[in-house]
């Protein structure tokens, strides 16, 4: 999808919406991240924290700690 499609169904999705929380959650979210600066989020971490989040996303690309999806759904279909 090009930026002129995403636009137009960004436009399209956000027409549809009628709940005015829905709507200004969005508009809230969009909006920080529009303003943030990159790596922001990442420097305000602890090292700690951010050597965590590292050791997660490694450890996240060994298939022996996935979950297939049809078992995460099953596992939680009470709250889907």
């Amino acid at each position: 999808m090009n930026t002129l499609e995403l636009r137009t169904n960004l436009h399209k999705l956000i027409d549809t919406i009628n709940n005015d929380n829905l709507l200004h959650r969005f508009y809230n979210l969009l909006d920080r991240t529009v303003e943030s600066k990159e790596g922001q989020l990442w420097s305000g971490l602890s090292m700690e924290e951010q050597e965590e989040l590292s050791l997660i996303e490694s450890e996240s690309h060994d298939p022996a700690n996935l979950i297939s999806h049809t078992k995460m759904k099953s596992k939680h279909a009470k709250w889907l």
